[in-house]
């Protein structure tokens, strides 16, 4: 048998074997508060930051947004946030010049957040219905404590089921590949 189709009839196999019974999706994980998320501290700069030095920073920490607060330290209230979204509809789509443009000129001004003591669920209700990427999160005093991405509820979801996601066939997205719409990227 050729290995092409040995190779497809072991991913079948794979994806029609019964699931064993011990493996179901557990709610309580939505239960969870959202700090059991792998994040990080909020990444702030204040509003008259030129839109330059908020990319960079951006870049340099590998994250898609800054939250903007009233001095810039993560010990104000949070007053906006400024994602890649911004950099590509708000600056490239407009022609601007992002290095004499404060990020407040381009921010989203009084963002939706959470409270520190939400659970997961609530993260991830507010990025489906909103179609939000990034979410802040704040404490009682409305200061920044993180953001939640898209990002770290997908690896917190590959860390609670691990051997389901971890162990697909060998290749397996790349067999498929014919089967995909093309794009640019990942």
């Amino acid at each position: 048998m050729p290995n092409e189709l040995l190779d497809g009839l072991v991913e079948e196999a794979y994806f029609e074997s019964p699931r064993p019974r011990d493996v179901r999706f557990d709610s309580a994980l939505l239960r969870e508060p959202v700090g059991a998320l792998p994040v990080k501290a909020a990444l702030t700069v204040a509003p008259d930051t030129t839109v330059t030095v908020a990319m960079r920073r951006m870049q340099d920490e590998h994250r898609g947004c800054v939250v903007i607060t009233d001095d810039g330290t993560e010990n104000s209230k949070l007053i906006g946030i400024f994602t890649e979204r911004d950099v590509l509809f708000r600056i490239v789509d407009r022609g601007r010049n992002p290095a004499a443009l404060p990020v407040r000129d381009v921010m989203t001004p009084d963002p939706e957040c959470l409270s520190i003591r939400s659970a997961v669920a609530y993260a991830l209700n507010m990025m489906a219905v909103g179609g939000f990427r990034h979410v802040p999160v704040v404490d009682d005093n409305h200061r920044p404590a993180f953001v939640i991405s898209v990002r770290n509820v997908v690896e917190f979801l590959v860390e609670a089921f691990p051997r389901e996601i971890l162990n697909l066939p060998k290749d397996y997205a790349i067999s498929q590949a014919p089967l995909r719409r093309a794009r640019e990227g990942a």
